[in-house]
């Protein structure tokens, strides 16, 4: 055997370790470090983001191989100077065609799972009104009324407590975000993508998107636009939870429970259990959305 080939297979041999020692299943393998997500659509952008580093590996793998080969084959003999090529004209459209070829391919996958992560359907399951506010969140309910009140049911925080938005899964749900001051952005990570809120409607921005949740559980919920003093502690939690218990949830809500009394209805902890609430007071008068 060659010197090499022994290189290539000690090459091999090493890679194979690196990969069975990380203890990685398939499917976090493929997700070549992007975060996982619990949504549809956080699905529709890992598959993009796998497509284009599978790309990118096999693009670099015939770089570099034509780099080892050339390096290999055309290494300097003895002083006689090899033959001179000023142009290539063949090889030339090759290699412009190939990357137009494949800058095209990753603009349409881009444009396909863009569509699908921006999609918004006429008839969601569930719509929720995002209230943004210094340095705050209110979530309101639409299609529900407060049996004492008669107004829509909805969660804001306060200096002691992290609102809660409780979600249901499986099911489409849209959210319609709006800002009473200054810039902000709805964030959820598991959700992988934040929406920023820009104040008002007049400026022809769209502050509305829809997500599909698959998996239950509690994830944390930010503010990704820095937007004042306490923008650090804009926090808030997002509450995956069966379709019964969601509708169990609403039910308890419109009979005059508070969040915290109806998620333990429904068996949930009535406390966010991702992040803490900040040791300072906060408005809340201006979470009106308006």
């Amino acid at each position: 055997m060659t010197a090499r080939r022994k290189l290539v297979l000690r090459a091999g041999v090493l890679a194979l370790l690196a990969v069975s020692m990380t203890a990685c299943s398939t499917e976090e393998f493929l997700r070549f470090g992007w975060p996982e997500g619990i949504t549809d659509q956080a699905e529709k952008m890992r598959e993009l983001w796998t497509g284009s580093v599978i790309a990118a590996l096999i693009v670099g793998v015939i770089v570099w191989g034509l780099i080892f080969w050339t390096v290999a084959f055309h290494r300097k003999k003895d002083n006689e100077i090899p033959r001179q090529f000023k142009e290539n004209l063949p090889l030339e459209i090759i290699y412009t065609i190939i990357p137009v070829i494949l800058i095209l391919g990753l603009f349409y996958y881009t444009v396909l799972a863009q569509n699908f992560v921006t999609d918004k359907s006429e008839e969601p399951d569930v719509t929720v009104q995002v209230n943004a506010f210094k340095w705050n969140w209110e979530f309101e309910y639409a299609d529900t009324n407060d049996a004492d009140s008669g107004a829509i049911v909805s969660t804001v925080g306060s200096s002691t407590e992290v609102p809660i938005l409780v979600l249901p899964v499986d099911q489409v749900i849209r959210f319609e975000v709006y800002s009473a001051d200054v810039i902000h952005s709805f964030w959820v990570p598991e959700f992988l993508f934040k929406l920023d809120v820009i104040p008002g409607n007049e400026n022809g921005r769209d502050n509305v998107f829809q997500v599909t949740v698959r998996e239950e559980g509690s994830y944390v919920g930010r503010c990704a636009e820095l937007c004042g003093s306490y923008h650090a502690y804009m926090s808030f939690e997002v509450r995956g939870v069966s379709q019964e218990d969601y509708a169990s949830y609403i039910d308890a809500r419109e009979s005059g429970m508070t969040t915290a009394e109806a998620l333990e209805e429904i068996g949930q902890d009535p406390e966010a259990s991702t992040t803490r609430p900040m040791d300072t007071n906060r408005e809340q008068s201006a979470g009106t959305g308006d």
